[in-house]
């Protein structure tokens, strides 16, 4: 084996040692929304198109604290392939204080309005019952989740995966006994419904921040100061914001188009909304093992960046991305055939059913585009190429995606598979601009220019 080869199977097993545990995590945070979906539908099925809209709305606010949490993930990681671990923990408090911040000012405004931003979102007047209590606790308490994410960023760079795994796993074990007490009335207690299921939500993710926070201080070299939580200085927050802000910006476009196609979906009635939670939740653990090879390609070409080893970087990326379109492709197949079995854990009506299945079928189409996506995009923003990803994002998002879901959805009455098979022209559309991109190797060149110019003269890439 020559030592080419040798270093190319040592990438690859790193990237493996990466990815299984986030694979593994994004899978128990994943379980999380189904054991709400499942437990909830045993309780009813209104419940579970209310909690769907919430956690979409909620989900769409988590957004925000990406921005710091992807900064976070890319400038440790370039600095431990660099060598320069002095600054991670100014880094890493700067990161925590900026999402508390942000993540106060989203439970105040989810809290003050969160009843109008459902409303506009669709949610019809017989859900807002069930709806309201669960965002006034889960929405209230998104700082907890905003600070959870910065955690998990700073620990996942320094490529601790499998103990933010283990969290993971801890947090699911409250949440799921949390959820059985608060639905099944054990010990003679009453039943809590809605509100009992978002206390649970809550007090796993306090509980698992705890635990996060304890791991990220030991993982540093030296404990951050009080001065570096408590004064921002300009240097970590232009270097976190300057990558977190255009890698954000993608994902933000993207959630926030969806908002909008949920409301089309909406006016397709109660029916429409149930089978879109139900089979989005399956579709999604196809989509999570894109999600996971994703990060872990994030945080090794980060560090092979940081190393200056750009056509490594380049070759992961590449290898990546033909192991997320293999694996996208067979688990699509797999959850074809028990795609009906698994609709049937969480609903008993056949129209639910029936539809569902249609829309598995579209998966085989859908994930391979969206490994193409997730994947690049996640490979462009650890080398600097930040805001490409979001201008193609926004194009087509709003040019594309939106337009089409109404037209082949509510204009040409194909509802739901009309709405998914926009969703399918969509991520290929813009996945293959995403492969034209990286092959291209601009990201490259601007590093090995930027590597050229006296220090003072450099930007913020590294």
């Amino acid at each position: 084996m020559t030592a080419l080869t040798e270093q190319r199977h040592a990438r690859m097993s790193t990237l493996f040692a990466l990815t299984w545990p986030i694979l593994i995590e994004l899978a128990l945070h994943m379980l999380m929304g189904i054991v709400d979906t499942y437990m909830l539908g045993q309780f009813s099925d209104q419940a579970v198109a209310a909690v769907g809209v919430v956690n979409q709305l909620n989900n769409t606010m988590n957004l925000l604290f990406t921005v710091v949490a992807a900064g976070t993930t890319i400038v440790i990681a370039r600095r431990i392939g660099a060598g320069e671990r002095a600054g991670i923990p100014r880094f890493a408090a700067a990161a925590l204080t900026m999402n508390l911040v942000f993540g106060l000012i989203i439970s105040l405004l989810l809290l003050g309005a969160g009843g109008f931003l459902l409303r506009l979102m669709g949610l019809q007047e017989e859900l807002m019952p069930y709806a309201m209590p669960y965002l006034n606790l889960t929405g209230g308490f998104i700082f907890v989740q905003a600070l959870l994410l910065t955690a998990s960023a700073g620990l996942k760079s320094h490529g601790m995966t499998r103990h933010v795994m283990y969290v993971s796993i801890a947090m699911n074990a409250i949440h799921i006994a949390g959820n059985y007490i608060a639905l099944n009335a054990p010990f003679g207690l009453p039943v809590y419904g809605v509100h009992g299921v978002a206390v649970s939500t809550v007090g796993s993710r306090a509980i698992g921040l705890a635990i996060m926070l304890v791991l990220l201080l030991r993982a540093l070299d030296r404990l951050p100061d009080w001065s570096d939580f408590v004064k921002l200085r300009m240097e970590p927050i232009k270097q976190l914001l300057g990558i977190g802000i255009p890698s954000a910006g993608e994902q933000l476009s993207y959630n926030v188009s969806q908002l909008v196609i949920t409301g089309f979906i909406a006016t397709l009635g109660v029916t429409a909304m149930v089978t879109r939670v139900y089979t989005f939740h399956i579709i999604y653990l196809i989509t999570l093992f894109s999600l996971a090879i994703a990060q872990g390609t994030q945080i090794l070409v980060a560090r092979l960046i940081g190393a200056r080893d750009h056509g490594g970087a380049y070759r992961v990326g590449l290898r990546s991305l033909a192991c997320g379109i293999g694996i996208s492709v067979l688990m699509a197949g797999f959850y074809n055939l028990i795609g009906g079995f698994l609709l049937g854990l969480f609903t008993n009506d056949p129209e639910v059913i029936a539809l569902g299945r249609k829309l598995l079928l579209l998966a085989f189409l859908l994930e391979p585009g969206r490994a193409f996506n997730l994947i690049l995009i996640s490979a462009l923003r650890a080398a600097g190429d930040v805001r490409y990803p979001v201008y193609v994002g926004i194009i087509f998002m709003w040019g594309l995606a939106v337009p089409s879901a109404y037209f082949f959805g509510i204009h040409m009455g194909l509802g739901l598979p009309g709405i998914l098979a926009a969703f399918v022209v969509d991520e290929w559309t813009r996945g293959l601009m995403m492969a034209y991109r990286w092959r291209k190797r601009k990201w490259a060149d601007r590093l090995t220019v930027r590597a050229a110019l006296p220090a003072s003269r450099r930007t913020i890439e590294r």
